[in-house]
Protein backbone atom coordinates (compact mmCIF):
# COMPACT_ATOMS: atom_id res chain seq x y z
CA UNK A 1 0.00 0.00 0.00
CA UNK A 2 1.69 3.44 -0.85
CA UNK A 3 2.43 5.66 1.63
CA UNK A 4 2.21 9.24 0.57
CA UNK A 5 5.84 11.20 0.38
CA UNK A 6 6.39 13.26 3.31
CA UNK A 7 4.60 11.50 5.75
CA UNK A 8 6.50 8.79 6.69
CA UNK A 9 8.10 8.80 10.40
CA UNK A 10 11.90 8.10 10.60
CA UNK A 11 12.64 9.61 14.00
CA UNK A 12 11.76 12.67 16.05
CA UNK A 13 9.28 11.13 18.55
CA UNK A 14 7.95 13.25 20.91
CA UNK A 15 6.54 12.55 24.75
CA UNK A 16 3.17 12.20 23.42
CA UNK A 17 3.93 9.62 20.14
CA UNK A 18 5.64 10.20 16.82
CA UNK A 19 5.69 13.60 15.18
CA UNK A 20 4.66 14.59 11.56
CA UNK A 21 6.46 16.42 9.11
CA UNK A 22 5.47 19.88 10.73
CA UNK A 23 7.10 18.88 14.28
CA UNK A 24 3.49 18.46 15.63
CA UNK A 25 2.77 15.05 18.01
CA UNK A 26 0.88 12.31 15.86
CA UNK A 27 -1.11 10.25 17.16
CA UNK A 28 -0.04 6.21 17.19
CA UNK A 29 -3.02 5.59 15.95
CA UNK A 30 -2.41 7.80 12.82
CA UNK A 31 1.38 7.24 12.31
CA UNK A 32 2.18 6.30 8.59
CA UNK A 33 4.98 4.16 8.43
CA UNK A 34 7.34 3.51 5.73
CA UNK A 35 6.82 0.78 3.13
CA UNK A 36 9.64 -1.10 3.89
CA UNK A 37 7.87 -1.64 8.18
CA UNK A 38 4.35 -1.40 6.60
CA UNK A 39 4.47 -4.37 4.36
CA UNK A 40 6.14 -7.21 6.42
CA UNK A 41 3.58 -5.93 9.38
CA UNK A 42 0.43 -6.18 7.33
CA UNK A 43 1.98 -9.65 6.02
CA UNK A 44 1.87 -10.61 9.80
CA UNK A 45 -1.89 -9.55 10.33
CA UNK A 46 -2.68 -11.29 7.32
CA UNK A 47 -1.45 -14.50 8.09
CA UNK A 48 -2.56 -14.44 11.88
CA UNK A 49 -6.08 -14.39 10.14
CA UNK A 50 -5.68 -15.99 7.06
CA UNK A 51 -7.16 -19.60 9.35
CA UNK A 52 -10.32 -18.07 9.25
CA UNK A 53 -11.82 -17.35 5.96
CA UNK A 54 -10.00 -19.93 4.40
CA UNK A 55 -11.65 -22.19 6.58
CA UNK A 56 -15.01 -20.73 6.30
CA UNK A 57 -14.93 -20.75 2.80
CA UNK A 58 -14.32 -23.97 2.63
CA UNK A 59 -16.57 -25.11 5.62
CA UNK A 60 -19.47 -23.28 3.17
CA UNK A 61 -18.45 -25.26 0.04
CA UNK A 62 -18.66 -28.09 1.96
CA UNK A 63 -21.97 -27.86 3.86
CA UNK A 64 -23.52 -26.39 0.34
CA UNK A 65 -21.72 -29.71 -2.22
CA UNK A 66 -19.78 -26.62 -3.87
CA UNK A 67 -17.91 -27.35 -7.29
CA UNK A 68 -13.83 -26.89 -7.19
CA UNK A 69 -14.62 -23.62 -9.49
CA UNK A 70 -17.48 -22.44 -7.33
CA UNK A 71 -15.58 -23.02 -4.23
CA UNK A 72 -12.64 -21.10 -5.57
CA UNK A 73 -14.99 -17.99 -6.10
CA UNK A 74 -16.56 -18.27 -2.93
CA UNK A 75 -12.45 -18.50 -1.16
CA UNK A 76 -11.76 -15.22 -3.53
CA UNK A 77 -14.90 -13.39 -2.24
CA UNK A 78 -14.03 -14.43 1.08
CA UNK A 79 -10.97 -13.02 1.50
CA UNK A 80 -11.57 -9.55 -0.86
CA UNK A 81 -14.49 -8.72 1.68
CA UNK A 82 -12.11 -9.27 4.33
CA UNK A 83 -9.71 -6.63 2.68
CA UNK A 84 -12.23 -4.55 2.04
CA UNK A 85 -13.70 -4.50 5.32
CA UNK A 86 -9.96 -4.11 6.56
CA UNK A 87 -10.13 -1.36 4.31
CA UNK A 88 -13.21 0.65 5.57
CA UNK A 89 -12.58 0.02 9.29
CA UNK A 90 -9.23 1.30 9.05
CA UNK A 91 -9.58 4.12 6.77
CA UNK A 92 -13.10 5.57 7.73
CA UNK A 93 -14.77 7.17 5.02
CA UNK A 94 -18.88 9.27 5.88
CA UNK A 95 -18.45 8.02 9.39
CA UNK A 96 -18.13 4.34 8.18
CA UNK A 97 -15.03 2.69 9.76
CA UNK A 98 -13.43 3.18 13.64
CA UNK A 99 -10.36 4.67 11.84
CA UNK A 100 -8.69 1.94 14.27
CA UNK A 101 -6.43 -0.94 13.25
CA UNK A 102 -9.20 -3.50 12.36
CA UNK A 103 -9.39 -6.59 10.27
CA UNK A 104 -12.91 -8.41 9.10
CA UNK A 105 -13.52 -11.92 9.39
CA UNK A 106 -16.92 -14.28 8.75
CA UNK A 107 -18.28 -14.12 11.83
CA UNK A 108 -18.18 -18.09 13.47
CA UNK A 109 -21.67 -18.24 14.90
CA UNK A 110 -23.01 -16.64 11.70
CA UNK A 111 -21.58 -19.36 9.29
CA UNK A 112 -23.37 -22.18 11.49
CA UNK A 113 -25.97 -19.97 11.46
CA UNK A 114 -26.20 -19.26 7.74
CA UNK A 115 -24.94 -23.03 6.79
CA UNK A 116 -28.38 -24.25 8.79
CA UNK A 117 -30.77 -21.92 7.12
CA UNK A 118 -29.65 -23.38 3.84
CA UNK A 119 -30.18 -26.81 5.01
CA UNK A 120 -33.70 -25.57 6.07
CA UNK A 121 -34.25 -23.09 3.25
CA UNK A 122 -32.49 -23.49 0.70
CA UNK A 123 -28.53 -21.14 0.02
CA UNK A 124 -30.72 -18.60 -1.48
CA UNK A 125 -32.95 -18.03 1.64
CA UNK A 126 -29.81 -18.09 3.55
CA UNK A 127 -28.18 -15.50 1.44
CA UNK A 128 -31.50 -13.34 1.98
CA UNK A 129 -31.17 -14.27 5.02
CA UNK A 130 -27.75 -12.13 5.72
CA UNK A 131 -28.73 -9.33 3.72
CA UNK A 132 -32.32 -8.78 6.11
CA UNK A 133 -30.15 -8.90 8.92
CA UNK A 134 -27.14 -6.73 7.72
CA UNK A 135 -30.49 -4.39 6.68
CA UNK A 136 -31.74 -4.32 10.14
CA UNK A 137 -28.71 -4.03 12.18
CA UNK A 138 -28.36 -0.88 10.01
CA UNK A 139 -32.38 -0.07 11.08
CA UNK A 140 -31.45 -0.24 14.95
CA UNK A 141 -28.18 1.61 15.08
CA UNK A 142 -30.08 5.10 15.90
CA UNK A 143 -31.09 3.40 19.26
CA UNK A 144 -27.27 2.43 19.62
CA UNK A 145 -26.61 5.86 21.79
CA UNK A 146 -29.87 4.55 24.43
CA UNK A 147 -28.70 0.90 24.96
CA UNK A 148 -24.97 1.79 25.55
CA UNK A 149 -25.35 2.24 28.61
CA UNK A 150 -25.50 -1.40 28.92
CA UNK A 151 -22.05 -1.86 27.93
CA UNK A 152 -20.27 -1.04 31.38
CA UNK A 153 -16.57 -2.25 31.64
CA UNK A 154 -18.18 -4.90 33.47
CA UNK A 155 -19.85 -6.08 30.70
CA UNK A 156 -17.01 -5.09 27.71
CA UNK A 157 -14.31 -7.32 30.12
CA UNK A 158 -16.19 -10.28 30.39
CA UNK A 159 -17.44 -10.28 26.70
CA UNK A 160 -13.74 -9.63 25.79
CA UNK A 161 -12.40 -12.47 28.22
CA UNK A 162 -15.14 -14.98 26.62
CA UNK A 163 -13.80 -13.66 22.68
CA UNK A 164 -10.73 -15.06 23.89
CA UNK A 165 -11.72 -18.59 25.19
CA UNK A 166 -13.70 -19.32 23.15
CA UNK A 167 -11.49 -18.61 20.02
CA UNK A 168 -9.02 -20.66 21.61
CA UNK A 169 -11.85 -23.85 21.98
CA UNK A 170 -12.05 -22.74 18.10
CA UNK A 171 -8.99 -22.66 17.33
CA UNK A 172 -7.46 -25.36 19.32
CA UNK A 173 -8.79 -28.45 17.42
CA UNK A 174 -6.00 -27.16 14.03
CA UNK A 175 -3.18 -28.32 16.22
CA UNK A 176 -4.36 -31.70 17.55
CA UNK A 177 -2.47 -33.60 14.49
CA UNK A 178 0.73 -32.48 15.07
CA UNK A 179 0.24 -30.22 18.25
CA UNK A 180 5.06 -30.19 18.35
CA UNK A 181 4.89 -28.05 15.18
CA UNK A 182 2.22 -25.29 17.17
CA UNK A 183 4.56 -25.39 20.07
CA UNK A 184 7.53 -24.81 17.98
CA UNK A 185 5.41 -21.85 16.42
CA UNK A 186 4.24 -20.64 19.77
CA UNK A 187 7.65 -21.25 21.21
CA UNK A 188 9.77 -18.99 18.32
CA UNK A 189 6.82 -16.41 18.76
CA UNK A 190 7.97 -15.79 22.36
CA UNK A 191 11.43 -16.66 22.12
CA UNK A 192 11.44 -13.85 19.39
CA UNK A 193 9.35 -11.57 21.32
CA UNK A 194 11.57 -11.77 24.18
CA UNK A 195 15.04 -11.57 22.66
CA UNK A 196 14.72 -9.36 19.71
CA UNK A 197 14.85 -5.43 19.47
CA UNK A 198 12.63 -2.56 18.39
CA UNK A 199 11.09 -3.74 14.66
CA UNK A 200 11.88 -7.28 14.98
CA UNK A 201 9.90 -8.29 17.91
CA UNK A 202 7.11 -6.36 16.44
CA UNK A 203 6.75 -9.28 13.64
CA UNK A 204 7.40 -11.97 16.05
CA UNK A 205 4.11 -13.68 15.32
CA UNK A 206 5.05 -14.07 11.58
CA UNK A 207 8.50 -14.98 12.58
CA UNK A 208 6.84 -17.89 14.87
CA UNK A 209 4.98 -18.69 11.23
CA UNK A 210 7.94 -18.70 9.29
CA UNK A 211 9.96 -21.00 11.92
CA UNK A 212 6.82 -23.41 12.02
CA UNK A 213 6.63 -23.70 8.44
CA UNK A 214 10.26 -24.37 8.11
CA UNK A 215 10.13 -26.95 10.67
CA UNK A 216 6.86 -28.67 8.49
CA UNK A 217 8.82 -28.67 5.58
CA UNK A 218 12.10 -29.90 6.81
CA UNK A 219 10.12 -32.98 8.73
CA UNK A 220 7.62 -33.04 5.63
CA UNK A 221 5.02 -33.36 8.36
CA UNK A 222 1.67 -31.71 8.78
CA UNK A 223 1.87 -29.87 5.24
CA UNK A 224 -0.35 -29.88 1.96
CA UNK A 225 0.70 -29.08 -1.74
CA UNK A 226 -1.31 -26.35 -2.94
CA UNK A 227 -2.41 -26.75 -6.57
CA UNK A 228 -0.03 -26.07 -9.11
CA UNK A 229 -2.06 -25.11 -11.80
CA UNK A 230 -5.56 -22.92 -12.23
CA UNK A 231 -6.78 -19.78 -13.38
CA UNK A 232 -4.42 -16.63 -12.69
CA UNK A 233 -7.18 -14.07 -11.37
CA UNK A 234 -10.24 -15.95 -9.15
CA UNK A 235 -13.22 -13.44 -9.53
CA UNK A 236 -16.07 -12.95 -7.01
CA UNK A 237 -19.47 -14.71 -8.76
CA UNK A 238 -22.42 -12.23 -7.56
CA UNK A 239 -25.52 -14.00 -6.92
CA UNK A 240 -23.96 -17.96 -6.75
CA UNK A 241 -27.35 -19.20 -5.51
CA UNK A 242 -29.29 -17.27 -7.66
CA UNK A 243 -31.51 -14.24 -6.79
CA UNK A 244 -31.58 -14.06 -3.05
CA UNK A 245 -34.86 -15.19 -1.71
CA UNK A 246 -36.12 -13.19 1.42
CA UNK A 247 -38.06 -15.25 4.11
CA UNK A 248 -38.20 -12.77 7.36
CA UNK A 249 -38.90 -15.81 9.83
CA UNK A 250 -36.06 -17.86 8.41
CA UNK A 251 -33.60 -14.85 8.84
CA UNK A 252 -34.68 -14.25 12.99
CA UNK A 253 -32.00 -16.11 14.25
CA UNK A 254 -29.01 -13.97 11.87
CA UNK A 255 -31.15 -11.17 13.06
CA UNK A 256 -30.55 -12.18 16.94
CA UNK A 257 -27.06 -13.06 15.80
CA UNK A 258 -26.60 -9.14 14.56
CA UNK A 259 -28.02 -8.01 17.50
CA UNK A 260 -25.56 -10.23 20.08
CA UNK A 261 -23.01 -8.82 18.20
CA UNK A 262 -23.21 -5.13 19.20
CA UNK A 263 -22.11 -6.57 22.10
CA UNK A 264 -19.17 -7.65 21.01
CA UNK A 265 -18.28 -4.86 18.60
CA UNK A 266 -18.54 -2.67 21.47
CA UNK A 267 -15.92 -4.90 23.37
CA UNK A 268 -13.80 -4.91 20.80
CA UNK A 269 -14.29 -1.05 19.95
CA UNK A 270 -13.20 0.16 23.12
CA UNK A 271 -10.51 -2.88 23.62
CA UNK A 272 -9.09 -1.42 20.36
CA UNK A 273 -9.20 2.04 21.34
CA UNK A 274 -7.43 1.10 24.77
CA UNK A 275 -4.54 -0.89 22.59
CA UNK A 276 -3.81 2.17 20.34
CA UNK A 277 -3.89 4.82 23.40
CA UNK A 278 -7.28 6.51 22.30
CA UNK A 279 -9.86 7.31 24.81
CA UNK A 280 -12.59 5.11 24.62
CA UNK A 281 -16.04 6.91 23.12
CA UNK A 282 -18.30 3.86 22.54
CA UNK A 283 -21.11 6.23 21.75
CA UNK A 284 -19.13 7.79 18.54
CA UNK A 285 -17.08 4.71 17.64
CA UNK A 286 -18.81 2.11 17.89
CA UNK A 287 -21.77 3.32 15.24
CA UNK A 288 -18.98 3.41 12.93
CA UNK A 289 -17.56 -0.30 13.71
CA UNK A 290 -20.97 -1.49 12.92
CA UNK A 291 -22.19 0.37 10.24
CA UNK A 292 -18.78 -0.71 8.44
CA UNK A 293 -19.70 -4.68 9.75
CA UNK A 294 -23.24 -3.95 7.97
CA UNK A 295 -21.96 -2.97 4.69
CA UNK A 296 -19.71 -5.62 4.28
CA UNK A 297 -22.22 -8.14 5.24
CA UNK A 298 -24.64 -6.83 2.58
CA UNK A 299 -21.82 -7.18 0.13
CA UNK A 300 -21.02 -10.68 1.81
CA UNK A 301 -24.74 -11.72 1.16
CA UNK A 302 -24.81 -10.98 -2.41
CA UNK A 303 -21.36 -12.69 -2.72
CA UNK A 304 -23.03 -16.26 -0.98
CA UNK A 305 -20.86 -15.56 2.15
CA UNK A 306 -22.41 -15.27 5.79
CA UNK A 307 -22.61 -11.96 7.91
CA UNK A 308 -18.87 -10.29 8.55
CA UNK A 309 -17.75 -8.89 11.71
CA UNK A 310 -14.50 -7.03 12.68
CA UNK A 311 -12.25 -9.11 14.02
CA UNK A 312 -10.83 -9.01 17.95
CA UNK A 313 -7.74 -11.77 16.85
CA UNK A 314 -5.69 -8.60 15.42
CA UNK A 315 -6.12 -6.72 18.46
CA UNK A 316 -3.79 -8.78 20.34
CA UNK A 317 -1.22 -8.43 17.46
CA UNK A 318 -1.52 -4.57 18.09
CA UNK A 319 -0.99 -5.03 21.73
CA UNK A 320 1.58 -7.86 21.01
CA UNK A 321 3.86 -5.85 18.59
CA UNK A 322 2.69 -2.26 20.10
CA UNK A 323 2.44 -0.69 16.26
CA UNK A 324 -0.64 0.92 16.68
CA UNK A 325 -0.94 2.43 13.28
CA UNK A 326 -4.10 1.70 11.85
CA UNK A 327 -2.34 2.10 7.68
CA UNK A 328 -0.56 -1.52 8.67
CA UNK A 329 -4.61 -2.74 9.04
CA UNK A 330 -5.13 -1.03 5.75
CA UNK A 331 -2.00 -2.44 3.94
CA UNK A 332 -3.70 -6.04 5.04
CA UNK A 333 -6.34 -5.07 3.53
CA UNK A 334 -5.02 -4.40 0.48
CA UNK A 335 -2.87 -7.38 0.01
CA UNK A 336 -6.14 -9.71 1.28
CA UNK A 337 -8.03 -7.69 -2.08
CA UNK A 338 -4.91 -8.93 -3.81
CA UNK A 339 -4.61 -12.47 -2.47
CA UNK A 340 -8.27 -12.78 -3.11
CA UNK A 341 -7.90 -12.02 -7.01
CA UNK A 342 -4.78 -13.36 -7.42
CA UNK A 343 -5.77 -17.34 -7.07
CA UNK A 344 -1.65 -18.65 -7.22
CA UNK A 345 -1.39 -16.53 -3.79
CA UNK A 346 -4.67 -17.48 -2.41
CA UNK A 347 -3.62 -21.30 -2.89
CA UNK A 348 -0.05 -21.22 -1.93
CA UNK A 349 -1.30 -19.35 1.45
CA UNK A 350 -4.42 -21.94 1.84
CA UNK A 351 -1.43 -24.42 2.15
CA UNK A 352 0.00 -23.29 5.01
CA UNK A 353 0.54 -25.79 7.52
CA UNK A 354 -2.89 -26.09 9.78
CA UNK A 355 -1.20 -26.45 12.88
CA UNK A 356 1.24 -23.79 12.50
CA UNK A 357 -1.79 -21.51 11.87
CA UNK A 358 -3.48 -22.40 14.73
CA UNK A 359 -0.31 -22.15 17.00
CA UNK A 360 -0.10 -18.49 16.01
CA UNK A 361 -3.83 -18.25 16.42
CA UNK A 362 -3.60 -19.57 20.25
CA UNK A 363 -1.23 -17.00 20.97
CA UNK A 364 -3.13 -14.07 19.73
CA UNK A 365 -6.46 -15.45 21.41
CA UNK A 366 -4.52 -16.19 24.72
CA UNK A 367 -3.28 -12.05 24.40
CA UNK A 368 -6.95 -11.10 24.06
CA UNK A 369 -8.27 -13.31 27.03
CA UNK A 370 -5.35 -11.54 29.07
CA UNK A 371 -6.65 -7.95 27.91
CA UNK A 372 -10.00 -8.92 29.08
CA UNK A 373 -8.90 -9.23 32.29
CA UNK A 374 -7.50 -6.57 32.55
CA UNK A 375 -10.68 -4.20 31.62
CA UNK A 376 -12.45 -6.60 34.51
CA UNK A 377 -10.24 -5.20 36.95
CA UNK A 378 -11.38 -1.84 36.75
CA UNK A 379 -14.78 -2.68 37.85
CA UNK A 380 -15.70 -2.99 41.76
CA UNK A 381 -15.65 -7.19 41.30
CA UNK A 382 -16.13 -7.42 44.86
CA UNK A 383 -19.18 -5.69 44.98
CA UNK A 384 -22.76 -8.02 45.20
CA UNK A 385 -24.39 -7.11 41.13
CA UNK A 386 -21.12 -6.68 39.23
CA UNK A 387 -19.84 -10.29 40.73
CA UNK A 388 -22.99 -11.88 39.53
CA UNK A 389 -22.68 -10.59 36.42
CA UNK A 390 -19.49 -11.88 35.16
CA UNK A 391 -20.53 -14.88 37.06
CA UNK A 392 -23.54 -15.71 35.54
CA UNK A 393 -22.02 -14.30 31.98
CA UNK A 394 -19.04 -16.79 32.69
CA UNK A 395 -21.34 -19.78 32.97
CA UNK A 396 -23.75 -18.87 29.99
CA UNK A 397 -20.53 -18.57 27.90
CA UNK A 398 -18.50 -21.40 29.25
CA UNK A 399 -20.98 -24.13 29.23
CA UNK A 400 -21.12 -24.13 25.67
CA UNK A 401 -17.67 -24.78 25.53
CA UNK A 402 -17.70 -27.64 28.54
CA UNK A 403 -20.61 -28.98 28.01
CA UNK A 404 -21.93 -28.49 24.48
CA UNK A 405 -24.64 -31.57 24.65
CA UNK A 406 -26.79 -29.55 27.05
CA UNK A 407 -27.68 -27.12 24.07
CA UNK A 408 -28.79 -30.79 21.73
CA UNK A 409 -32.54 -30.56 22.76
CA UNK A 410 -32.89 -27.04 22.11
CA UNK A 411 -34.75 -25.71 18.81
CA UNK A 412 -32.17 -25.30 16.20
CA UNK A 413 -32.21 -21.29 16.13
CA UNK A 414 -31.99 -21.39 19.99
CA UNK A 415 -28.97 -23.88 19.76
CA UNK A 416 -27.22 -22.16 17.32
CA UNK A 417 -27.06 -19.02 18.98
CA UNK A 418 -27.01 -19.71 22.80
CA UNK A 419 -24.87 -22.87 22.04
CA UNK A 420 -22.10 -20.41 20.98
CA UNK A 421 -20.34 -18.69 24.04
CA UNK A 422 -19.33 -15.15 22.78
CA UNK A 423 -23.05 -14.22 21.77
CA UNK A 424 -24.95 -16.17 24.96
CA UNK A 425 -22.43 -14.34 27.23
CA UNK A 426 -22.81 -10.89 25.93
CA UNK A 427 -26.66 -11.27 25.65
CA UNK A 428 -26.33 -12.47 29.30
CA UNK A 429 -23.91 -9.48 30.50
CA UNK A 430 -26.42 -7.41 28.67
CA UNK A 431 -29.70 -8.36 30.26
CA UNK A 432 -28.30 -8.87 33.49
CA UNK A 433 -27.29 -5.16 33.77
CA UNK A 434 -30.65 -4.02 32.05
CA UNK A 435 -32.05 -5.82 35.19
CA UNK A 436 -29.93 -4.06 37.67
CA UNK A 437 -30.36 -0.61 36.47
CA UNK A 438 -34.61 -1.36 36.46
CA UNK A 439 -34.12 -2.52 39.66
CA UNK A 440 -31.55 0.32 40.82
CA UNK A 441 -28.84 -1.58 41.79
CA UNK A 442 -27.03 -1.69 38.49
CA UNK A 443 -22.94 -2.48 38.77
CA UNK A 444 -21.34 0.44 39.48
CA UNK A 445 -18.44 0.95 37.03
CA UNK A 446 -17.70 4.31 35.32
CA UNK A 447 -18.77 4.37 31.83
CA UNK A 448 -15.84 2.90 29.17
CA UNK A 449 -15.21 6.41 27.84
CA UNK A 450 -14.83 7.92 31.42
CA UNK A 451 -12.68 5.50 32.80
CA UNK A 452 -9.09 6.75 34.75
CA UNK A 453 -5.82 6.46 32.67
CA UNK A 454 -3.10 4.93 34.63
CA UNK A 455 0.27 4.30 33.31
CA UNK A 456 0.22 0.22 32.77
CA UNK A 457 -3.38 -0.04 31.60
CA UNK A 458 -3.96 -1.16 28.06
CA UNK A 459 -3.63 1.37 26.00
CA UNK A 460 -1.83 3.96 28.10
CA UNK A 461 1.55 2.90 26.57
CA UNK A 462 2.33 2.13 29.99
CA UNK A 463 4.91 -0.65 30.59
Amino acid sequence: MAVPAGTTRTGGDTPDGPSGPDGRPVHPVDERLPLHRLLPLAAQHVLAMLAAPVSTAFLIATGLGLSPDRTAALLSATLALCGAGALLQSLGVLRIGARLPFVMLPGGAAVAIFLQTAKDHGPATASGSVLIAAAFLLAVLPLYRRIVRFFPPVVLGTTVLLIGINMVDVTAPMIAHDTWLALVTIGATALCYLVLPGVWRQMSVLMGIAAGTAAALLTDTGTHAAPATGPVLALPHPFPYGAPHFDLLAAIPLIVFTLASLAEATGQTVLNSEAVGRDPDPARDVPRTVRADALTSLAAGLLGTSIMVTSAENIGLVQLTRVRSRFVTAGAGTLLILIGLLAPISRLLAALPTPVVGGAGLVIYAVIAAMGLGMLRRADTFEGPVITVVALTLLAGLLPVLAPELYEPLPVWARTLFGSGVPAGAITAVVLTAVFTHHGTRPKSPPADSLPRRPGDPGTGGS
